[in-house]
């Protein structure tokens, strides 16, 4: 597949970005603000008991003895997933099964394990849509995830040992396009990216949290601050990822004319990055020093959009450096141990005969490509 660049016009900011394969262009963003509604959930916190014996524990150094295991994945026969979170070891993870609501911890030699599962609808394209932990989760064992339910698409608090707590409601929920993603910024700021719901012109409309990217400060269930609204416009939410070497924050979604990623960096200047008409089905991304990763769905890939250090400015086409492997995925996320993981979709898409879906390593033989040389 050929990919087309565009040079982004000269926005306001420096521009930058990432994104995948496929063809490329340049598209544009905007602004604005909204709020709520109910909903109670009580956890699962165990796995369901089963009459079967479990498989014995694994030989050190042998993969789980499942009956899809894939070599050198933290695999488990996993439901389609959506949030990922990385272990502080790097060899250990948190995922999302977005039909089933469940957080499992899984490990390349160990058993997956059920740690909460969350009442959903995962029905369409809904369900349980992204988690992340609290900035100190060492000290209050906090975790946030963007939940589809019934009747609306809403972030919810979990804490151990205890249920779900209603952070931000009334999203709305649409036929399509309900995903949505979560970020911590700051200590004390968390970012929410909303879907559209299937409806362009209620991204538009400030009176609607569809199509928004909202932040949260101080998130708290009592008495919580107004939201303030970072970008509107926005399409079927893809994902979130900050570089820690500038502070700044890609965005990538989809419209209904191309897939895009953009912008905002420290000082709340905003671009469109890259855009691509052919709508590859942009996904999660990973950014650091300077160069996104962006998983496309649709066309089984991961591509690294390089920026200028300088300027901020996209220096070439977009570079393909996962092709095919593993399928179809959506997370994708750094790990403490240099590498980057990703997070499979492929029940989602319709592959599950096959591919199991599985967390795997992009770069098996080394760490985050921070250069075009370092791409094998």
């Amino acid at each position: 597949m050929q990919i087309r660049r565009r040079v982004p016009r000269a926005l306001t900011t420096t521009c930058a970005v990432l994104f995948l394969v496929a063809a490329a262009g340049t598209g544009c963003a905007r602004f604005d603000d909204a709020m709520s509604q109910p909903f109670t959930t009580e956890p699962e916190r165990k796995p369901p008991t089963t009459s079967t014996t479990p498989p014995p524990p694994p030989l050190p150094g042998k993969p789980f003895p499942k009956a899809c295991p894939a070599t050198g994945v933290m695999q488990g026969c996993l439901e389609s997933t959506s949030g990922l979170i990385m272990g502080p070891d790097g060899k250990t993870a948190l995922v999302a099964e977005r039909t089933t609501g469940a957080i499992k911890e899984v490990a390349i030699a160990a058993e997956p394990k059920v740690m909460a599962t969350i009442p959903v609808d995962g029905s369409g394209d809904g369900g349980l849509l992204d988690i992340v932990k609290s900035p100190t989760y060492a000290q209050d064992r906090l975790m946030y995830a963007y939940i589809s339910t019934p009747t609306d698409n809403r972030v919810v608090r979990i804490a151990d040992g205890d249920v779900p707590k209603d952070l931000l409601t009334g999203i709305p929920k649409g036929p399509t396009n309900n995903a949505g993603a979560l970020i911590f910024t700051s200590p004390t700021t968390l970012v929410v990216q909303t879907g559209d719901a299937g409806d362009p012109g209620a991204a538009a409309d400030p009176g609607s949290l569809a199509g928004k990217l909202l932040r949260i400060e101080q998130p708290t269930t009592v008495g919580q601050a107004p939201l303030t609204t970072a970008l509107s416009g926005l399409g079927g939410a893809g994902g979130l990822c900050t570089d820690p070497a500038d502070g700044s924050l890609y965005i990538t979604d989809r419209t209904p004319t191309a897939d895009r990623l953009q912008r905002i960096t420290k000082d709340s200047k905003t671009s469109t990055v890259w855009t691509w008409p052919d709508k590859p089905g942009v996904a999660g991304c990973a950014a650091l020093d300077g160069t996104v990763l962006v998983n496309l769905v649709d066309t089984k890939q991961t591509v690294a959009v390089r920026l200028a250090p300088d300027t901020g400015a996209v220096t070439g086409d977009p570079e393909v450096v996962r092709d095919g492997q593993h399928g179809h995925a959506w997370a994708v996320r750094l790990s403490p141990d240099g590498n980057v993981w990703g997070a499979t979709v492929n029940r989602s898409v319709g592959d599950p005969d096959k591919l199991d879906d599985v967390v795997f390593p992009l770069f098996p033989e080394g760490g985050f490509p921070r250069n075009e040389a370092d791409i094998t």
